[in-house]
């Protein structure tokens, strides 16, 4: 069968020897007439024979050489066929034409091909997949066919198309044909609620499988028949079987009693609870389970009992001496070696007595040295920026800008980090030293703890700002509050609200805060790149007045003045080289803060 419907022979060019009887002249005997008898041949009769002899090698070779010149004439051997069409003796060049000719002309590529999907059948379009005949790559393929000069001569052979096909594609298609036939497979499981194990099952899944579909349409394609891709049963490696034994000898075990953990430095016991949480049972692209020991879920679940044998490293720090970043060593620590604690855990968990591990500490060093922050390069003051705050450093609100300082201070972010507030700090509770003063809350100041925060947020983000550091998150108030720079300032709130930089220099940058009764200030200290970071505004527009509310009287009743609402435009002007290398628009819409009143209205 062929793929144009009826196809001719091609035209056979390959030559054709004729013969031509051979008449001599009148008056002269044949050569090869015999002797007269009892006489010798005559001298002309040797002589046409010998000439006769050489013109006959003469035309053999000679005919010889054309017929081998002629058989390995071009790149594709004589008598080879593509799909029909004759490519032998052509040139590559030439043989790419005429096939693509041919397939232009027949319309392969335009043809949809009819697809059977387990029940289902589909009519793709080839070049939406990326179905092609390789028509390079089928005449390379055709230049290499083995054939011998006879072959080449009298013989001939078809090489089949190279057929290419886009396997995602192809696969997206099939799968929107297939619809619900298919069914993802439940690979095994096992998990823990509290410290009881539960067991899933696993279930067979029947998919396609890209590859094999991808095989089954480029050998069909071209057979003039619908194409069936099969549906693959996929059987997770993990079985019923082996997740139930799982069960019952390694995770009912494991939890049935707590483990001690032996170290140089003391001992700590890991309860059941805090097993169940780094017991992890987890399968590979093929369904198989593995048992592992999630050190990291066991150090959170064991708290603070690890503080009694283990140290943490501390990283060398900044200080400003004399005006100038001085690097100051920090210090190994010690730690449980995770690989050997997950192996030995695993090693006793299936056991009902003996259930003691040895941890082996090992040191570990810190990952910011001394040497390394000399080499970042922070030398230069390369901005400060201050904010002023009222009733001393007694108040809630001035402790909890003082606290958030404190710990901000010192801070190094390497080049091509990301500083965010909320991470450097975590969440900030009383705990952590933080009381309550007035916040935003739904429009209204509120009693919140960690009131003041925000001012600190804004100071640091200023100090960012005209470093000329990249800004990757930060939100204003929603009211302007006149000891704020408009626009240009940042409110944060735990979780939600965010203040996030990037240190886009090459160069490290150092974070250092001070503060006095009454402000305070963050200076960024790094290499200096830009002339200058400038803040240019535009005009105030669409000002709104604020509106009067009467609340009732109490402790979480917090008076206002009321602030006008306004939008207005602020541009981060950077400039190098006595040039403006970048300009960024920030744009805010303040709302107007309603005037509250503690109390009710006058009558």
């Amino acid at each position: 069968m062929t793929l144009y419907g009826e196809t001719r022979p091609p035209a056979d060019d390959r030559p054709t020897i004729k013969v031509t009887a051979v008449s001599w002249p009148d008056g002269e005997p044949d050569p090869a007439a015999p002797a007269a008898p009892g006489g010798p041949p005559g001298r002309r009769s040797r002589r046409l024979r010998m000439l006769l002899a050489a013109g006959v090698t003469t035309v053999v070779l000679g005919a010889g050489a054309g017929l081998g010149a002629y058989a390995y004439a071009g790149d594709v051997p004589r008598g080879t066929s593509v799909l029909g069409t004759e490519v032998g003796g052509r040139s590559h060049a030439d043989a790419v034409r005429d096939l693509r000719a041919e397939l232009d002309r027949a319309g392969t590529s335009a043809t949809p091909l009819r697809v059977t999907v387990g029940e289902k059948s589909v009519a793709l379009d080839p070049a939406g997949v990326g179905l092609t005949v390789d028509v390079e790559a089928t005449v390379d393929a055709a230049a290499k066919a083995r054939a011998d000069p006879v072959s080449r001569l009298v013989g001939s052979r078809t090489v089949a198309p190279v057929v290419t096909v886009d396997a995602t594609r192809l696969d997206a298609a099939l799968r929107k044909a297939a619809g619900d036939q298919t069914r993802e497979w439940t690979v095994a499981a096992i998990i823990f609620t509290g410290t009881t194990p539960k067991a899933v099952r696993p279930k067979l899944g029947l998919a396609l499988d890209a590859q094999r579909s991808a095989q089954a349409v480029r050998s069909g394609w071209l057979s003039g028949q619908p194409v069936t891709v099969p549906l693959v049963e996929a059987t997770p490696a993990t079985s019923t079987e082996e997740v139930d034994r799982l069960l019952a000898e390694l995770a009912r075990p494991a939890v049935a009693a707590p483990v001690t953990l032996r170290t140089a430095k003391g001992t700590i016991t890991i309860p059941p609870a805090a097993i169940a949480r780094s017991l992890r049972f987890t399968a590979d692209d093929s369904g198989k389970l593995t048992p592992r020991l999630d050190v990291k879920r066991l150090r959170t679940a064991l708290g603070d009992k690890l503080d009694a044998i283990e140290v943490e490293p501390r990283n060398a720090r900044m200080t400003i001496t004399g005006g100038k970043p001085t690097p100051i060593n920090g210090r190994p620590g010690q730690q449980l070696d995770p690989t050997a604690l997950s192996r030995d855990l695993l090693a006793v968990l299936p056991r009902s007595g003996d259930r003691t591990v040895t941890g082996q500490l090992k040191e570990i060093k810190p990952e910011l040295t001394a040497e390394k922050l000399a080499g970042l390069g922070i030398k230069d003051r390369v901005s400060r920026f201050t904010t002023h705050f009222t009733g001393g450093l007694s108040s809630a609100r001035s402790q909890n800008i003082v606290q958030v300082a404190k710990e901000v201070d010192g801070t190094v972010v390497l080049p091509g980090e990301t500083f965010s507030l909320n991470g450097h700090t975590g969440e900030r509770g009383y705990t952590r030293g933080y009381q309550d003063a007035p916040v935003i809350l739904d429009g209204k100041l509120v009693p919140g703890v960690g009131g003041g925060v925000s001012q600190f947020t804004t100071t640091l983000f200023n100090a960012t700002y005209y470093a000329g550091l990249e800004d990757v998150e930060h939100k204003p108030h929603s009211y302007w509050f006149s000891r704020y720079p408009a626009v240009i300032e940042s409110t944060i709130f735990w979780p939600n609200l965010d203040f996030k930089f990037r240190n886009n220099t090459p160069y490290g940058v150092l974070i250092d805060t001070s503060h006095t009764s009454s402000s305070v200030t963050v200076s960024v200290w790094s290499t200096k790149i830009y002339d200058s970071v400038k803040t240019e505004y535009g005009p105030r527009r669409d000002t709104t007045r604020p509106k009067t509310i009467h609340l009732k009287p109490g402790p979480s009743c917090i008076p206002s003045n009321g602030i006008d609402g306004f939008t207005q435009d602020a541009f981060r002007i950077i400039r190098k080289g006595g040039k403006v290398v970048k300009r960024e628009k920030f744009t805010w819409r303040y709302l107007a803060e309603p005037r509250y009143i503690c109390g009710p209205t006058a009558d």
